[in-house]
């Protein structure tokens, strides 16, 4: 998997769940975001790090979801990115969430187009991603 493709595998826990017994929507929201900071921290980029250090942050500008199937509890999903587009201020992912099953081939849960922006934290305005941060994005075809 290249720099431009990054995964994690989660385990839906009974707090993740609502009363019907599924992943509550806003849920996957939180899958989905944890992926994508786990892709920033294997490439190289720390966010607490990039706050501190360059005083910026990454804020989710717009979100397309469409929800395929729910997860239920114990099931072990895969979240996928994929990263369409980087442009000075911005990021562009697609993101997806499947039920992973030991026996089957995986089961399509979520479809996601994610767009993050880069913020200078104390005024909140977007800013350009630093020269620093540039070189360790992956190059996008």
């Amino acid at each position: 998997m290249g720099k431009n493709a990054f995964s994690i595998l989660v385990r839906i826990y009974y707090e993740d769940t609502d009363a019907g017994g599924v992943v509550y929507y806003a849920n996957y929201l939180k899958f989905l975001e944890r992926c994508r900071t786990e892709w920033l921290r294997a490439i190289g980029a720390d966010q607490a790090d990039l706050l501190r250090d360059l005083r910026i942050a990454f804020v989710v500008r717009s979100v397309s979801l469409e929800y395929l199937k729910p997860a239920r509890l114990d099931d072990l999903i895969r979240i996928d990115l994929n990263v369409e587009k980087i442009s000075r201020t911005q990021v562009f992912f697609a993101q997806h969430i499947w039920r992973e099953h030991p026996e089957m081939c995986r089961e399509a849960l979520i479809d996601a187009k994610i767009r993050v922006v880069c913020v200078d934290a104390l005024r909140m305005k977007v800013v350009a991603f630093p020269p620093s941060l540039r070189g360790v994005f992956p190059e996008i075809q």
